[in-house]
Protein backbone atom coordinates (compact mmCIF):
# COMPACT_ATOMS: atom_id res chain seq x y z
CA UNK A 1 0.00 0.00 0.00
CA UNK A 2 1.30 3.63 -0.80
CA UNK A 3 1.98 5.94 1.49
CA UNK A 4 -1.01 8.21 3.08
CA UNK A 5 -1.36 11.82 1.44
CA UNK A 6 -3.64 14.62 2.79
CA UNK A 7 -6.91 15.09 0.41
CA UNK A 8 -7.43 18.04 -1.65
CA UNK A 9 -9.62 20.57 -0.79
CA UNK A 10 -12.40 19.72 -2.89
CA UNK A 11 -12.41 16.49 -0.67
CA UNK A 12 -11.74 18.19 3.02
CA UNK A 13 -15.12 16.31 3.49
CA UNK A 14 -16.63 13.26 3.24
CA UNK A 15 -18.72 13.21 0.41
CA UNK A 16 -21.06 10.96 -1.85
CA UNK A 17 -22.01 10.99 -5.69
CA UNK A 18 -23.48 9.41 -8.34
CA UNK A 19 -21.93 8.45 -12.21
CA UNK A 20 -24.29 9.47 -15.16
CA UNK A 21 -23.68 10.64 -18.40
CA UNK A 22 -26.00 13.90 -19.48
CA UNK A 23 -27.06 11.68 -22.29
CA UNK A 24 -28.52 8.71 -20.00
CA UNK A 25 -30.86 11.37 -18.07
CA UNK A 26 -34.58 11.00 -19.73
CA UNK A 27 -35.15 13.83 -22.53
CA UNK A 28 -37.21 16.96 -22.53
CA UNK A 29 -38.81 19.54 -24.76
CA UNK A 30 -37.95 17.88 -27.73
CA UNK A 31 -34.79 15.99 -26.92
CA UNK A 32 -32.72 18.44 -24.56
CA UNK A 33 -30.76 17.52 -21.41
CA UNK A 34 -29.81 20.48 -19.69
CA UNK A 35 -33.08 21.95 -18.71
CA UNK A 36 -35.66 20.50 -16.56
CA UNK A 37 -34.44 17.28 -16.71
CA UNK A 38 -30.73 17.91 -15.21
CA UNK A 39 -31.89 19.91 -12.72
CA UNK A 40 -34.83 17.45 -11.39
CA UNK A 41 -31.08 14.46 -11.12
CA UNK A 42 -29.23 17.69 -8.73
CA UNK A 43 -32.82 17.61 -6.60
CA UNK A 44 -32.54 13.60 -6.38
CA UNK A 45 -28.93 13.81 -5.96
CA UNK A 46 -29.51 16.25 -2.62
CA UNK A 47 -32.57 14.13 -1.85
CA UNK A 48 -30.16 11.18 -1.51
CA UNK A 49 -27.52 13.29 0.64
CA UNK A 50 -25.20 13.17 -2.13
CA UNK A 51 -23.16 15.91 -3.22
CA UNK A 52 -21.47 14.92 -6.70
CA UNK A 53 -22.35 14.54 -9.92
CA UNK A 54 -19.70 12.83 -11.78
CA UNK A 55 -20.67 12.80 -16.01
CA UNK A 56 -18.20 11.41 -18.82
CA UNK A 57 -16.66 14.07 -21.02
CA UNK A 58 -19.48 16.35 -22.76
CA UNK A 59 -17.75 16.88 -26.25
CA UNK A 60 -19.25 16.69 -29.60
CA UNK A 61 -19.36 13.01 -30.36
CA UNK A 62 -18.44 11.33 -33.93
CA UNK A 63 -21.23 8.38 -35.38
CA UNK A 64 -20.17 5.96 -32.62
CA UNK A 65 -21.89 8.11 -29.89
CA UNK A 66 -18.53 7.99 -27.44
CA UNK A 67 -17.72 10.71 -25.31
CA UNK A 68 -14.48 9.34 -25.17
CA UNK A 69 -13.42 9.89 -28.95
CA UNK A 70 -14.85 13.76 -29.25
CA UNK A 71 -14.81 16.01 -32.04
CA UNK A 72 -12.94 18.80 -29.98
CA UNK A 73 -11.29 18.79 -27.01
CA UNK A 74 -13.25 22.32 -25.91
CA UNK A 75 -16.84 22.04 -27.58
CA UNK A 76 -19.85 21.01 -26.33
CA UNK A 77 -22.55 18.78 -27.51
CA UNK A 78 -24.67 21.18 -28.62
CA UNK A 79 -27.81 17.98 -29.18
CA UNK A 80 -27.90 18.36 -25.01
CA UNK A 81 -29.36 22.02 -25.04
CA UNK A 82 -32.90 22.82 -24.26
CA UNK A 83 -34.85 24.62 -27.01
CA UNK A 84 -37.64 26.08 -23.86
CA UNK A 85 -34.94 27.69 -22.52
CA UNK A 86 -34.40 29.63 -26.18
CA UNK A 87 -37.80 30.01 -25.90
CA UNK A 88 -37.60 31.71 -22.47
CA UNK A 89 -35.14 33.76 -23.50
CA UNK A 90 -37.35 35.43 -26.32
CA UNK A 91 -35.29 34.05 -29.39
CA UNK A 92 -37.33 30.81 -30.31
CA UNK A 93 -41.50 31.58 -30.89
CA UNK A 94 -43.20 27.96 -30.03
CA UNK A 95 -43.86 27.40 -33.08
CA UNK A 96 -39.99 27.29 -34.06
CA UNK A 97 -39.48 25.23 -30.69
CA UNK A 98 -41.40 21.70 -33.20
CA UNK A 99 -38.61 22.22 -36.17
CA UNK A 100 -35.00 20.15 -35.92
CA UNK A 101 -32.59 21.59 -33.36
CA UNK A 102 -30.38 22.75 -36.52
CA UNK A 103 -33.14 25.05 -37.80
CA UNK A 104 -34.02 26.08 -34.20
CA UNK A 105 -30.68 27.26 -33.74
CA UNK A 106 -30.42 28.92 -36.59
CA UNK A 107 -33.46 30.75 -36.23
CA UNK A 108 -32.52 31.97 -32.49
CA UNK A 109 -29.35 33.15 -34.01
CA UNK A 110 -30.65 35.13 -36.41
CA UNK A 111 -32.78 37.27 -33.44
CA UNK A 112 -29.71 37.42 -31.49
CA UNK A 113 -28.13 40.68 -32.94
CA UNK A 114 -30.75 42.51 -31.99
CA UNK A 115 -31.04 40.67 -28.26
CA UNK A 116 -29.63 41.69 -24.91
CA UNK A 117 -27.79 38.52 -25.07
CA UNK A 118 -25.11 39.97 -27.92
CA UNK A 119 -23.07 41.57 -25.67
CA UNK A 120 -22.48 38.20 -24.08
CA UNK A 121 -22.07 36.79 -27.17
CA UNK A 122 -19.08 38.64 -28.18
CA UNK A 123 -17.63 38.80 -25.11
CA UNK A 124 -18.13 34.71 -25.31
CA UNK A 125 -16.26 34.44 -28.98
CA UNK A 126 -13.55 36.83 -28.36
CA UNK A 127 -12.84 34.97 -24.85
CA UNK A 128 -12.79 31.59 -27.08
CA UNK A 129 -11.29 32.24 -29.65
CA UNK A 130 -8.52 30.40 -29.42
CA UNK A 131 -10.62 27.14 -29.92
CA UNK A 132 -13.88 28.24 -31.26
CA UNK A 133 -12.75 29.51 -34.83
CA UNK A 134 -10.89 26.84 -35.88
CA UNK A 135 -13.87 24.34 -34.34
CA UNK A 136 -16.40 26.20 -36.39
CA UNK A 137 -14.70 26.03 -39.60
CA UNK A 138 -13.96 22.34 -38.93
CA UNK A 139 -17.56 21.33 -38.53
CA UNK A 140 -18.76 23.54 -41.34
CA UNK A 141 -15.71 21.52 -43.30
CA UNK A 142 -16.63 18.48 -42.38
CA UNK A 143 -20.22 18.67 -42.97
CA UNK A 144 -19.18 20.02 -46.39
CA UNK A 145 -17.57 16.64 -46.79
CA UNK A 146 -20.04 14.40 -45.62
CA UNK A 147 -18.43 13.48 -42.16
CA UNK A 148 -15.53 12.21 -43.92
CA UNK A 149 -12.18 12.79 -41.84
CA UNK A 150 -10.27 15.76 -42.41
CA UNK A 151 -7.45 13.52 -43.77
CA UNK A 152 -9.85 12.99 -46.51
CA UNK A 153 -10.48 16.38 -47.29
CA UNK A 154 -8.93 18.20 -50.55
CA UNK A 155 -5.55 19.02 -50.17
CA UNK A 156 -6.10 23.07 -49.84
CA UNK A 157 -9.02 22.22 -47.01
CA UNK A 158 -6.65 19.28 -45.16
CA UNK A 159 -3.37 21.48 -45.11
CA UNK A 160 -5.54 24.83 -43.93
CA UNK A 161 -4.26 26.85 -46.50
CA UNK A 162 -4.98 30.39 -45.83
CA UNK A 163 -6.52 31.92 -49.14
CA UNK A 164 -9.03 28.29 -49.12
CA UNK A 165 -10.13 29.12 -45.68
CA UNK A 166 -10.77 32.75 -45.87
CA UNK A 167 -12.88 32.05 -49.03
CA UNK A 168 -14.77 29.23 -47.16
CA UNK A 169 -15.30 32.17 -44.32
CA UNK A 170 -16.02 34.56 -46.52
CA UNK A 171 -19.10 32.08 -48.60
CA UNK A 172 -20.72 30.91 -45.53
CA UNK A 173 -20.14 33.69 -42.34
CA UNK A 174 -23.94 32.87 -41.40
CA UNK A 175 -23.52 29.02 -41.02
CA UNK A 176 -20.31 29.96 -38.91
CA UNK A 177 -21.94 32.33 -36.44
CA UNK A 178 -25.07 29.70 -35.82
CA UNK A 179 -22.07 26.72 -34.55
CA UNK A 180 -20.01 29.83 -32.88
CA UNK A 181 -23.69 30.90 -31.35
CA UNK A 182 -24.77 26.58 -30.65
CA UNK A 183 -21.22 26.93 -28.24
CA UNK A 184 -22.65 30.20 -26.82
CA UNK A 185 -25.91 28.60 -26.15
CA UNK A 186 -24.51 25.54 -24.31
CA UNK A 187 -22.01 27.01 -22.47
CA UNK A 188 -24.71 29.47 -20.70
CA UNK A 189 -26.97 26.67 -20.32
CA UNK A 190 -23.89 24.36 -18.71
CA UNK A 191 -23.43 27.72 -16.48
CA UNK A 192 -27.07 27.95 -15.05
CA UNK A 193 -26.56 23.99 -14.45
CA UNK A 194 -23.71 24.19 -12.57
CA UNK A 195 -24.80 27.25 -10.82
CA UNK A 196 -27.78 25.09 -9.93
CA UNK A 197 -26.01 22.11 -8.67
CA UNK A 198 -23.91 24.21 -6.67
CA UNK A 199 -25.99 26.68 -4.73
CA UNK A 200 -27.73 23.24 -4.02
CA UNK A 201 -24.23 21.92 -2.63
CA UNK A 202 -23.47 19.86 -5.44
CA UNK A 203 -20.26 19.49 -7.30
CA UNK A 204 -20.00 18.58 -11.24
CA UNK A 205 -17.56 16.33 -11.78
CA UNK A 206 -16.01 16.25 -15.25
CA UNK A 207 -13.67 13.70 -17.14
CA UNK A 208 -10.63 14.55 -19.20
CA UNK A 209 -9.58 12.25 -21.61
CA UNK A 210 -5.59 12.01 -21.81
CA UNK A 211 -5.90 11.75 -25.78
CA UNK A 212 -8.10 13.87 -28.32
CA UNK A 213 -9.26 11.74 -31.50
CA UNK A 214 -7.23 12.41 -34.60
CA UNK A 215 -10.53 13.35 -36.59
CA UNK A 216 -10.76 16.72 -34.26
CA UNK A 217 -10.59 20.23 -34.66
CA UNK A 218 -7.24 19.90 -32.22
CA UNK A 219 -5.48 17.80 -34.62
CA UNK A 220 -6.72 19.72 -38.05
CA UNK A 221 -5.72 22.88 -36.67
CA UNK A 222 -2.66 22.27 -34.28
CA UNK A 223 -1.31 19.50 -36.14
CA UNK A 224 2.51 20.56 -34.76
CA UNK A 225 1.44 18.90 -31.20
CA UNK A 226 1.05 15.52 -32.75
CA UNK A 227 3.46 12.86 -33.53
CA UNK A 228 2.24 12.92 -37.17
CA UNK A 229 4.11 12.55 -39.96
CA UNK A 230 4.59 15.06 -43.41
CA UNK A 231 1.45 14.40 -44.62
CA UNK A 232 -0.43 15.18 -41.08
CA UNK A 233 -1.38 10.97 -40.68
CA UNK A 234 -0.40 9.44 -37.09
CA UNK A 235 3.12 8.15 -36.49
CA UNK A 236 2.08 6.10 -33.37
CA UNK A 237 -0.97 5.67 -31.67
CA UNK A 238 -2.39 5.27 -28.30
CA UNK A 239 -3.56 1.95 -26.50
CA UNK A 240 -3.19 0.01 -23.41
CA UNK A 241 -1.40 -3.37 -23.31
CA UNK A 242 -3.36 -6.78 -22.49
CA UNK A 243 -5.56 -6.05 -18.78
CA UNK A 244 -8.42 -7.20 -17.42
CA UNK A 245 -10.59 -6.45 -20.52
CA UNK A 246 -9.10 -7.68 -23.20
CA UNK A 247 -6.38 -10.22 -23.72
CA UNK A 248 -4.75 -8.54 -27.09
CA UNK A 249 -5.01 -5.13 -25.08
CA UNK A 250 -6.44 -1.69 -26.63
CA UNK A 251 -5.62 0.13 -29.50
CA UNK A 252 -7.60 3.20 -29.13
CA UNK A 253 -5.83 4.71 -32.29
CA UNK A 254 -5.68 8.29 -30.96
CA UNK A 255 -2.27 10.11 -31.93
CA UNK A 256 0.18 10.56 -29.38
CA UNK A 257 1.25 13.82 -28.32
CA UNK A 258 4.64 15.41 -29.47
CA UNK A 259 6.01 16.05 -25.83
CA UNK A 260 8.76 17.54 -26.76
CA UNK A 261 7.32 20.40 -29.01
CA UNK A 262 4.66 20.93 -26.04
CA UNK A 263 7.68 21.86 -23.52
CA UNK A 264 8.57 24.02 -25.68
CA UNK A 265 5.69 26.28 -24.42
CA UNK A 266 5.22 25.12 -21.39
CA UNK A 267 2.52 23.03 -22.25
CA UNK A 268 0.33 25.98 -23.57
CA UNK A 269 -2.02 23.62 -25.37
CA UNK A 270 -2.77 21.94 -22.31
CA UNK A 271 -3.24 25.03 -20.26
CA UNK A 272 -5.66 26.08 -22.36
CA UNK A 273 -7.75 22.64 -22.48
CA UNK A 274 -7.23 22.57 -18.87
CA UNK A 275 -8.95 26.00 -18.32
CA UNK A 276 -11.81 25.58 -20.89
CA UNK A 277 -12.89 22.56 -18.19
CA UNK A 278 -12.45 24.20 -15.07
CA UNK A 279 -15.26 26.62 -16.26
CA UNK A 280 -17.89 23.58 -16.49
CA UNK A 281 -16.61 21.87 -13.54
CA UNK A 282 -15.79 22.07 -10.04
CA UNK A 283 -13.43 18.57 -10.52
CA UNK A 284 -12.22 16.41 -13.08
CA UNK A 285 -11.40 12.88 -13.39
CA UNK A 286 -7.92 12.65 -16.04
CA UNK A 287 -8.63 9.14 -17.83
CA UNK A 288 -5.68 6.95 -17.99
CA UNK A 289 -3.51 8.45 -15.64
CA UNK A 290 -0.29 6.68 -16.05
CA UNK A 291 0.09 8.04 -19.61
CA UNK A 292 1.48 10.95 -18.76
CA UNK A 293 3.99 8.93 -16.56
CA UNK A 294 4.97 6.24 -19.79
CA UNK A 295 2.34 5.75 -22.67
CA UNK A 296 1.92 2.77 -24.99
CA UNK A 297 3.34 3.60 -28.13
CA UNK A 298 1.87 1.44 -30.93
CA UNK A 299 2.84 1.69 -34.43
CA UNK A 300 -0.12 3.16 -36.39
CA UNK A 301 0.12 0.50 -38.90
CA UNK A 302 -0.47 -2.13 -36.20
CA UNK A 303 -4.19 -3.25 -36.17
CA UNK A 304 -3.34 -4.28 -32.69
CA UNK A 305 -2.34 -3.08 -29.41
CA UNK A 306 0.19 -6.49 -28.47
CA UNK A 307 3.29 -5.09 -30.70
CA UNK A 308 3.57 -1.61 -28.29
CA UNK A 309 6.05 -0.23 -25.79
CA UNK A 310 6.11 1.94 -23.36
CA UNK A 311 7.77 5.34 -24.02
CA UNK A 312 8.34 7.74 -20.86
CA UNK A 313 6.08 11.06 -20.77
CA UNK A 314 6.83 14.62 -19.00
CA UNK A 315 3.67 13.84 -16.70
CA UNK A 316 5.74 15.93 -13.77
CA UNK A 317 6.75 19.31 -16.07
CA UNK A 318 3.23 19.23 -17.01
CA UNK A 319 1.61 18.69 -13.56
CA UNK A 320 4.06 21.36 -12.37
CA UNK A 321 3.23 24.10 -15.06
CA UNK A 322 -0.67 23.24 -14.71
CA UNK A 323 -0.13 23.92 -10.83
CA UNK A 324 1.77 27.30 -11.38
CA UNK A 325 -1.26 28.00 -13.55
CA UNK A 326 -4.22 27.26 -12.09
CA UNK A 327 -3.14 26.41 -7.88
CA UNK A 328 -3.97 23.17 -6.45
CA UNK A 329 -5.37 20.75 -8.86
CA UNK A 330 -8.78 19.88 -8.17
CA UNK A 331 -8.07 15.98 -10.03
CA UNK A 332 -8.86 12.80 -9.64
CA UNK A 333 -6.37 10.39 -11.05
CA UNK A 334 -7.71 7.42 -13.03
CA UNK A 335 -4.35 4.63 -12.18
CA UNK A 336 -6.11 1.64 -12.74
CA UNK A 337 -4.42 -1.09 -15.22
CA UNK A 338 -0.71 -1.42 -15.00
CA UNK A 339 0.40 1.00 -12.60
CA UNK A 340 3.87 1.07 -11.73
CA UNK A 341 5.58 2.80 -8.67
CA UNK A 342 6.49 5.86 -10.96
CA UNK A 343 3.29 6.37 -11.68
CA UNK A 344 2.22 6.01 -7.64
CA UNK A 345 5.19 8.56 -6.68
CA UNK A 346 3.63 11.05 -10.01
CA UNK A 347 0.14 11.08 -8.52
CA UNK A 348 2.07 11.33 -4.63
CA UNK A 349 3.68 14.18 -5.54
CA UNK A 350 0.64 16.23 -6.61
CA UNK A 351 -1.83 14.74 -3.96
CA UNK A 352 -4.26 13.35 -6.36
CA UNK A 353 -6.64 11.26 -5.38
CA UNK A 354 -6.33 7.66 -7.30
CA UNK A 355 -9.55 5.32 -7.99
CA UNK A 356 -10.64 1.70 -6.11
CA UNK A 357 -13.11 -0.88 -8.15
CA UNK A 358 -14.73 -2.60 -5.73
CA UNK A 359 -15.44 -5.02 -8.43
CA UNK A 360 -12.09 -5.29 -8.62
CA UNK A 361 -11.90 -6.44 -5.00
CA UNK A 362 -12.35 -10.15 -5.18
CA UNK A 363 -10.33 -11.81 -7.42
CA UNK A 364 -7.13 -11.99 -5.57
CA UNK A 365 -6.20 -12.55 -1.80
CA UNK A 366 -6.55 -9.89 1.55
CA UNK A 367 -3.82 -7.67 0.15
CA UNK A 368 -5.87 -6.97 -3.10
CA UNK A 369 -5.71 -2.79 -2.98
CA UNK A 370 -9.46 -2.78 -3.99
CA UNK A 371 -10.77 -4.66 -0.92
CA UNK A 372 -12.55 -2.22 1.16
CA UNK A 373 -10.02 -2.75 4.29
CA UNK A 374 -7.20 -1.32 2.04
CA UNK A 375 -8.94 1.84 0.80
CA UNK A 376 -6.92 4.88 1.64
CA UNK A 377 -8.38 8.70 2.79
CA UNK A 378 -7.39 9.82 -0.48
CA UNK A 379 -9.44 8.15 -2.99
CA UNK A 380 -12.51 7.83 -4.57
CA UNK A 381 -14.27 4.51 -4.20
CA UNK A 382 -16.70 3.19 -7.27
CA UNK A 383 -18.93 0.04 -7.24
CA UNK A 384 -17.50 0.37 -10.91
CA UNK A 385 -17.55 2.43 -13.52
CA UNK A 386 -18.84 3.36 -17.15
CA UNK A 387 -16.72 0.72 -18.78
CA UNK A 388 -17.64 -2.11 -16.26
CA UNK A 389 -20.69 -4.26 -15.88
CA UNK A 390 -23.17 -3.15 -13.54
CA UNK A 391 -22.92 -4.39 -9.91
CA UNK A 392 -25.98 -6.55 -10.45
CA UNK A 393 -25.07 -8.09 -13.87
CA UNK A 394 -21.42 -8.83 -12.54
CA UNK A 395 -22.35 -10.43 -9.67
CA UNK A 396 -24.44 -12.37 -11.04
CA UNK A 397 -22.58 -14.01 -13.91
CA UNK A 398 -19.76 -15.24 -11.06
CA UNK A 399 -19.60 -18.59 -10.25
CA UNK A 400 -21.86 -19.84 -7.35
CA UNK A 401 -18.12 -20.27 -5.63
CA UNK A 402 -16.87 -16.44 -6.56
CA UNK A 403 -20.55 -15.06 -4.63
CA UNK A 404 -20.13 -17.06 -1.73
CA UNK A 405 -16.76 -15.60 -1.14
CA UNK A 406 -17.85 -12.36 -1.74
CA UNK A 407 -20.50 -13.12 1.00
CA UNK A 408 -18.30 -14.72 3.62
CA UNK A 409 -15.88 -11.32 3.27
CA UNK A 410 -18.98 -9.22 4.32
CA UNK A 411 -20.72 -11.54 6.41
CA UNK A 412 -23.86 -11.44 4.48
CA UNK A 413 -26.38 -13.64 2.79
CA UNK A 414 -25.94 -14.08 -1.33
CA UNK A 415 -29.03 -12.25 -2.08
CA UNK A 416 -28.20 -9.45 -0.34
CA UNK A 417 -24.60 -8.96 -1.70
CA UNK A 418 -25.76 -5.40 -4.62
CA UNK A 419 -26.88 -3.37 -1.85
CA UNK A 420 -24.41 -4.49 1.15
CA UNK A 421 -21.76 -3.56 -1.80
CA UNK A 422 -23.18 0.09 -2.00
CA UNK A 423 -23.32 0.42 1.82
CA UNK A 424 -19.56 -0.79 2.08
CA UNK A 425 -18.57 1.47 -0.28
CA UNK A 426 -20.42 4.38 1.18
CA UNK A 427 -18.63 3.43 4.56
CA UNK A 428 -15.34 3.10 2.91
CA UNK A 429 -12.62 5.65 4.18
CA UNK A 430 -12.17 7.12 0.95
CA UNK A 431 -13.02 10.51 1.22
CA UNK A 432 -15.48 10.26 -2.07
CA UNK A 433 -17.86 7.33 -2.83
CA UNK A 434 -19.20 6.95 -6.22
CA UNK A 435 -22.00 4.49 -7.17
CA UNK A 436 -23.41 4.62 -11.13
CA UNK A 437 -27.12 5.34 -11.51
CA UNK A 438 -27.64 1.68 -12.89
CA UNK A 439 -25.99 0.16 -9.50
CA UNK A 440 -28.44 2.32 -7.14
CA UNK A 441 -31.53 1.48 -9.42
CA UNK A 442 -30.15 -2.60 -9.38
CA UNK A 443 -30.15 -3.27 -13.14
CA UNK A 444 -28.63 -5.93 -14.88
CA UNK A 445 -25.77 -5.99 -17.63
CA UNK A 446 -28.44 -5.60 -20.76
CA UNK A 447 -28.43 -1.76 -18.76
CA UNK A 448 -24.26 -0.95 -18.59
CA UNK A 449 -22.90 1.84 -20.64
CA UNK A 450 -19.63 0.70 -22.33
CA UNK A 451 -17.77 -2.70 -23.12
CA UNK A 452 -14.43 -1.89 -23.78
CA UNK A 453 -12.84 -3.43 -27.10
CA UNK A 454 -16.41 -3.20 -28.91
CA UNK A 455 -17.63 -1.06 -31.34
CA UNK A 456 -21.48 -1.06 -31.41
CA UNK A 457 -24.31 -1.32 -28.47
CA UNK A 458 -22.27 1.53 -26.40
CA UNK A 459 -22.90 5.03 -24.90
CA UNK A 460 -26.93 4.94 -25.63
CA UNK A 461 -28.35 4.02 -22.18
CA UNK A 462 -31.20 6.39 -20.48
CA UNK A 463 -33.45 5.89 -17.79
CA UNK A 464 -36.74 6.92 -17.07
CA UNK A 465 -37.76 8.28 -14.17
CA UNK A 466 -40.27 5.74 -13.60
CA UNK A 467 -37.50 3.47 -12.92
CA UNK A 468 -36.70 5.21 -9.40
CA UNK A 469 -38.51 3.49 -6.80
CA UNK A 470 -39.86 5.86 -4.59
CA UNK A 471 -38.11 5.57 -1.43
CA UNK A 472 -34.70 5.42 -3.06
CA UNK A 473 -34.09 8.74 -1.82
CA UNK A 474 -34.83 8.52 1.87
CA UNK A 475 -33.14 4.89 1.72
CA UNK A 476 -29.73 6.63 0.33
CA UNK A 477 -30.05 9.69 1.90
CA UNK A 478 -30.11 7.09 5.70
CA UNK A 479 -27.20 5.47 4.28
CA UNK A 480 -25.41 8.77 3.44
CA UNK A 481 -25.96 9.65 6.65
CA UNK A 482 -25.12 6.70 8.68
CA UNK A 483 -21.16 6.77 7.13
CA UNK A 484 -20.81 10.79 6.84
CA UNK A 485 -21.53 11.65 3.58
CA UNK A 486 -24.44 14.05 3.92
Amino acid sequence: MSREISPPPFLAQRRAGALLHISSLPADDNGGRLGESARRFVDFLVASGFSVWQMLPMGPTHDDGSPYQCLSAHAGNVRFVSRRWLQQQGLLTAADSQASLSDCLSAACGRLAAHALWPQYERFCKEHAYWLDDYALFTLLREMHQHRGWSDWPAEYRDRQPQALRQVSEQYAPQLEQIRFGQFVFQRQWSELKDYANRHGVLLFGDLPIFVAYDSADVWARREQFALDAAGRARIVAGVPPDYFSATGQRWGNPHYDWSRMQQDDFAWWQQRIASQLELYDLLRIDHFRGFEAYWSIPASDPVATNGHWVQAPGDALFAAIERRFGKLPFVAEDLGVITDAVTALRLKYALPGMKIMQFAFDSDSRNPYLPHNHELNSVVYTGTHDNDTLQGWFGKLSREQQQRIAAYFNHPVDAIPWVIIAATLASVSRLAMVPVQDLLLLDGGHRMNTPGTTSGNWSWTFSWSMMPDDLPARLRAMTGRYGRV
